[in-house]
């Protein structure tokens, strides 16, 4: 029969056993000083057990010989010995039981202290759930008044733009309706004349008329231009109807002008207002005419 094959032994190192984690709560510095006087208390009532355990053979000894008189002795000593430690005996344990009740106190205290320790942290954990939540709802209420903001300022903005935009397009039109009159204006110029070649003639004005030397002729009105021609030197003096007349003695009579003396004969009341030599014309209705001015000369004059 043939012999079963054993499993191949795994290589590598074995596996460390996992050691559970123990949790050792933190003991307070009152309670471990507590119980360490517990401690040494109880300590103290065993080893004075022990001396009361061997004070009581002693004294059972010192009885058990007491035949003579100093054996008698002995007995009575051995047994004051033995009371003696009883007594101390009771006292240590006396001192047991107080360092068991302060050890129970503090660990009362201790619990109260981690009892309050317990609530201020958790006031401190709710006032920091409270500092981020106001975090978050600060930071809800920056985004919402930004986009409020944002808006509202978009709006008046819009508004300023297009006030600004209508503005400059008012700009624009009239700009380009005085550039467009301009090129019209060109056009018509370059139309009008046929262009010549060398250095352009000067714009004929209404006093297109040979530049003469000295001071310029006044401007003839309509008046003067039906009149005589004006003549050269100093004009002569103005003869009254009178002064055709012989010069009789004594006051002058009163000077009569021409258009007085061919009117009809002197009327009561106010005189007739004298006529000028315009004013024997009808008047007419309107705008006076324009004076006359010479013709304007042509680019082939001027030139």
């Amino acid at each position: 029969m043939a012999r079963p094959k054993k499993a191949p032994a795994k290589r590598g190192r074995k596996p460390a056993a996992k050691v559970a984690a123990k949790t050792v709560a933190a003991v307070p510095a009152v309670v471990a000083a507590a119980l360490k006087a517990e401690e040494k208390a109880v300590l103290a009532v065993s080893a004075q057990d022990a001396k009361v355990a061997a004070a009581l053979a002693k004294a059972q000894a010192a009885k058990a010989k007491a035949s003579t008189p100093a054996t008698k002795r002995a007995s009575v000593t051995a047994t004051a010995k033995l009371n003696a430690e009883k007594e101390k005996l009771q006292a240590l344990k006396a001192a047991v039981r107080t360092a068991k009740v302060a050890t129970k106190a503090a660990q009362i205290e201790a619990k109260a202290e981690a009892v309050a320790a317990k609530a201020q942290e958790a006031v401190a954990a709710f006032e920091a759930k409270l500092a981020a939540k106001a975090e978050a709802d600060l930071a809800k209420a920056i985004a919402a008044f930004t986009a409020k903001w944002r808006k509202a300022r978009a709006k008046a903005d819009g508004v300023k733009v297009k006030a600004q935009a209508g503005k400059e397009q008012a700009k624009a039109n009239a700009a380009a309706k005085k550039l467009k009159a301009k090129a019209t204006t060109v056009v018509k110029a370059a139309e009008a004349a046929p262009k010549r070649r060398g250095r352009p003639a000067k714009v004929a004005t209404a006093a297109a008329a040979p530049k003469r030397r000295g001071r310029p002729a006044k401007a003839a009105t309509a008046a003067t231009a039906a009149a005589a021609p004006k003549r050269r030197g100093r004009p002569a003096k103005a003869t009254t109807a009178t002064a055709a007349a012989p010069k009789r003695r004594g006051r002058p009579a009163k000077a009569t002008t021409a258009t007085a003396t061919a009117a009809a004969p002197k009327r009561r009341g106010r005189p007739a207002k004298a006529t000028t030599a315009t004013a024997a014309a009808p008047k007419r209705r309107g705008r006076p005419p324009k004076a006359a001015t010479a013709p304007a000369a042509t680019p082939e004059q001027a030139s």
